[in-house]
């Protein structure tokens, strides 16, 4: 794949479109009711400050916690959004995060933050740099699990760590472009040697004997499971022997 080619699906990919819209309209509204420069940049400051945070606490505290597979009304969503990406991370149908699931809870946490500091020209400058933040991080979560090689050193050092979190030890590296909070946290690893292998690196902790406890996303996975490997999650499937064809873009 070509960074062209990166760029064209990225940037045509309907969630992308939906975020840029947002953010356009929040900051035509954030000029619109434009009151006081330092107020609007300090609600974009917050923004910035907020997102890794933000992302750093949902991803370690509720992607990998364990409470979610355990009950029947959150089950599904565990295994779409999380679950299932890490049970095979080069299965492109599961990369992108679900707008459903985004927008809210960006919009929820951001937007108040820049109210308390700016008002409402604070809360829709705010929420447009955090539509900003959310195609980058999108785009550089593309690169890390996309075939694409990137020059910069920046990419290739944020793939290796994030990549490092999907194949060695997932009780780390929990961030995506910004790991300030794992370093402050004491959950960053530079290299593999530096964590030991982890056993539950492709199942989040739902082993097979948590599976006879809590049977909905296996059963929602028709029965397999890729503890081993990534791959072994196609074994055995009614429709398909061997690992269906990445699709090139869907929400998780």
């Amino acid at each position: 794949m070509t960074l062209g080619d990166l760029i064209y699906s990225f940037f045509t990919y309907y969630a992308v479109v939906a975020y840029i819209t947002v953010g356009i309209i929040s900051l035509v509204f954030a000029v619109k009711w434009f009151e006081n420069p330092l107020r609007m940049l300090l609600a974009m400051l917050a923004a910035s400050v907020a997102f890794p945070f933000g992302w750093y606490l949902v991803h370690k505290h509720i992607l990998h916690s364990r409470f979610l597979y355990k009950s029947p009304l959150t089950a599904a969503t565990w295994k779409r959004i999380h679950f299932d990406h890490h049970q095979d991370p080069h299965d492109l149908r599961v990369l992108f995060g679900a707008l459903a699931n985004v927008l809210p809870t960006v919009g929820g946490v951001i937007a108040p933050i820049g109210y308390l500091i700016g008002g409402k020209a604070g809360a829709a400058a705010a929420l447009g740099w955090a539509m900003v933040i959310t195609c980058f991080y999108e785009f550089c979560h593309c690169i890390q699990h996309l075939n694409y090689t990137p020059k910069s050193q920046f990419l290739k050092d944020i793939k290796r760590l994030h990549l490092s979190h999907h194949f060695h030890n997932e009780q780390g590296n929990y961030g995506i472009t910004n790991y300030f909070w794992d370093r402050l946290f004491g959950t960053f690893y530079e290299k593999s040697g530096d964590k030991p292998k982890s056993p539950t690196v492709f199942n989040l902790g739902y082993t097979a004997e948590e599976a006879q406890r809590y049977p909905w996303v296996d059963r929602l996975s028709g029965g397999t499971r890729g503890d081993g490997h990534p791959r072994r999650f196609w074994e055995n499937q009614a429709d398909a022997k061997t690992p269906p064809e990445p699709a090139t873009r869907q929400e998780s």
